[in-house]
């Protein structure tokens, strides 16, 4: 099993691949959505590429390290360093210094890895520079990145990268880019735009909407409370036969009009209350990342690779959440997430500045962010798509707390979305009761007038798990 896998990585000494032409020496302010402080960390991504015999004599950890010098030469931000002005503003001083670059060999072959590789990943960390021990953020690389050979001729890609400068669209970006280079290209396909003055905050600024995702709260979650080590973690998948059935618990008029998102983060925010226990009157919430490229008028220009996402919350009594059918939990999601508007944008930016661009907030909430369709396992350095592209982690922020959604294809060849949760031992068995209820197709519609079942929910499953 690739969860009981342990090998061993051999690092050589990291070196700086600074930008392969000299590029411009300027200041670049980052947007006021960039630089809040929920975005100020290293987020982590991970390749895996099986060995091509045609690529005999090609060294990949070469091949990426020399095309990164070069598409440094577009995205030069990238090889500078962060700098902080007054009001905490954020600044990239474009020096050209470069992106950390590790060659490393592990003594593991691919295929020890499962047939379809997916997070959380044995030994993660010998597989990724470690940012850990950097402290602040400030006059540090952006980039780090790690290529490790295996026995069997395949290797692994890892990065870490500072979120401030990029988001997950941003990335794959940057990536695709990276590899057209590695193939040969001489400039990439899409030309990176900077323009980060689209989402500044006016001036004035003023806040035109209401925004729980940033309002502080005290309140405490059981989560917060729960040893690591009492933790359990599993993954699951939403094929089609799992979103058919949960889309028939929907009520009918939702039913066409519900993406596989909303279907399935309004079920596992519900399943997720109803395992943990919280009290009836706990309010709890579900925070997901939006992209707003496609909610802009005018849009954001093609290549534009800064942050452009939301976190809009939705929120509900535990007590109505667990008690209620699927339907009440699914027009709460749809709700907030069709919020985010170009004005909420604004506003948001707006925000940041004038409350000192605060991180939004976790007391008993839920993060999700679906990275499923970012395009990460199309990433191509010249060895085709991997077997693995995305997360290196299965979560955001401590165990727990957040999950990603990523692409999966499981044994039976069936394509869909995975899902990883942790949950403390208890929960999580009454978290997996929760959900394969609601991924079995139900014997009858729970909305038929025909039937004495229109007010379906879970309610009596909810009965019995107070028992446990």
């Amino acid at each position: 099993m690739a969860s009981s896998l342990i090998f061993t990585v051999s690092r050589r000494e990291p070196v700086l691949v600074a930008p392969a032409k000299p590029t411009p020496h300027e200041f670049k302010p980052l947007s006021d959505i960039d630089d809040q402080e929920g975005l100020r960390f290293y987020s982590s991504g991970i390749h895996f590429y099986r060995n091509d015999p045609s690529k005999e004599g090609r060294d990949p950890a070469r091949v990426i390290k020399e095309a990164l010098g070069k598409v440094l030469v577009h995205y030069h931000p990238i090889a500078g360093r962060l700098r902080e002005w007054p009001g905490r503003k954020l600044v990239v001083e474009c020096t050209g210094e470069g992106v950390v670059f590790v060659e490393a060999n592990a003594d593991v072959r691919l295929e020890e890895f499962g047939n379809a590789p997916s997070p959380p990943f044995p030994c993660v960390e010998e597989l990724l520079y470690d940012t850990e021990s950097l402290g602040s953020d400030l006059d540090c690389p952006f980039l780090f990145v790690q290529v490790t050979r295996l026995k069997c001729g395949g290797f692994i890609f890892g990065l870490r990268i500072n979120h401030t400068i990029m988001d997950a669209p941003g990335v794959v970006q940057f990536l695709t880019a990276l590899g057209e280079m590695a193939r040969g290209a001489a400039a990439p396909t899409v030309p990176p735009v900077w323009e980060r003055e689209l989402l500044t905050a006016r001036c004035p600024p003023r806040i035109t909407h209401v925004h729980p995702e940033y309002e502080f709260s005290a309140a405490t979650d059981v989560m917060t409370t729960v040893p690591l080590s009492d933790m359990v973690n599993r993954s699951f998948f939403f094929g089609p036969r799992e979103i058919s059935a949960l889309r028939k618990y929907a009520p009918p008029h939702l039913r066409p009009t519900s993406s596989r998102f909303e279907l399935i983060t309004a079920s596992v925010w519900r399943s997720r209350t109803a395992a943990l226990g919280y009290d009836p009157d706990d309010e709890v919430r579900v925070l997901f990342v939006v992209n707003a490229r496609g909610r802009r008028s005018p849009p954001l220009p093609s290549g534009y690779y800064g942050n452009a996402l939301a976190f809009p919350v939705a929120s509900s009594a535990a007590g109505r959440l667990r008690r209620s059918p699927l339907g009440y939990a699914l027009e709460v999601v749809k709700k907030a997430k069709a919020s985010v508007t170009d004005e909420y944008m604004q506003s948001v930016a707006d925000l940041m500045v004038l409350q000192g661009r605060p991180h939004f907030a976790m007391a008993r909430t839920y993060l999700v962010s679906d990275v499923t369709r970012a395009g990460f396992e199309a990433v191509d350095f010249g060895w085709g798509e991997g077997v693995y592209g995305g997360p290196a982690s299965a979560g955001i922020g401590g165990a727990g707390v957040a999950s990603f959604y990523t692409w999966h294809r499981n044994g039976k060849g069936e394509e869909g979305i995975l899902v990883p949760m942790c949950l403390p031992g208890p929960a999580m068995e009454r978290f997996q009761m929760e959900m394969e209820s609601l991924t079995q197709e139900p014997a009858f519609d729970p909305y038929d007038s025909n039937t004495n079942m229109k007010n379906i929910s879970i309610v009596s499953r909810d009965m019995k798990m107070s028992r446990l």
